[in-house]
């Protein structure tokens, strides 16, 4: 009975996904937007990563640009898109000070009118926990702390060493 049901959910799924998967390919996948009306026309636009830290960088794929193109966006300086037949890349750094969040760029081919955008996220930024490292020698104050702390360490240590001697001594 259970594998049954599990054939069934298994069916349903499958027919589910090979029912979706030729709408997929028919649209320019989310997010991306077509605007203008010319041949030479971006498409299948692909961010890479997809969400980065300020200071980063992002490459940025796409399709039909013969004459390569330019990237924009309002979270790193202007990118130019590679000319080619197939495969139309450019990479782009963002900015060490943008602002964490959701950003869209722009890819617009060289002599076309069309517009493509995709989005991307900006990861808040870590700073570095670098410390000192080593790269100090410590100081008068530091030495003191420290060489009284080992006096007392050692005082306690030979008091509780004579006390129980006494102790183990007595009882004798």
């Amino acid at each position: 009975m259970r594998a049954a049901r599990t054939l069934a959910v298994a069916a349903t799924a499958f027919a589910a996904v090979g029912l979706a998967a030729p709408l997929a390919a028919a649209t320019y996948g989310p997010g991306n937007v077509v605007t203008g009306g010319s041949n030479n026309t971006p498409r299948d636009v692909t961010v890479s990563p997809f969400e980065v830290h300020p200071g980063s960088t992002l490459t940025i794929t796409a399709r039909g640009c013969n004459r390569g193109g330019t990237v924009t966006s309002n979270a790193f300086p202007d990118a130019t898109l590679s000319g080619g037949n197939n495969l139309n890349t450019a990479v782009a750094r963002v900015h060490n000070n943008a602002t964490p969040g959701n950003y869209n760029l722009a890819v617009r081919c060289n002599g076309g009118s069309n517009v493509v955008t995709e989005s991307f996220r900006v990861l808040p930024g870590r700073g570095a926990q670098g410390g000192l490292g080593g790269s100090l020698a410590p100081s008068s104050t530091e030495m003191a702390v420290g060489g009284s702390l080992v006096a007392a360490a050692a005082l306690g240590g030979g008091l509780f060493i004579i006390r129980r001697r006494r102790m183990t001594g007595a009882g004798v």
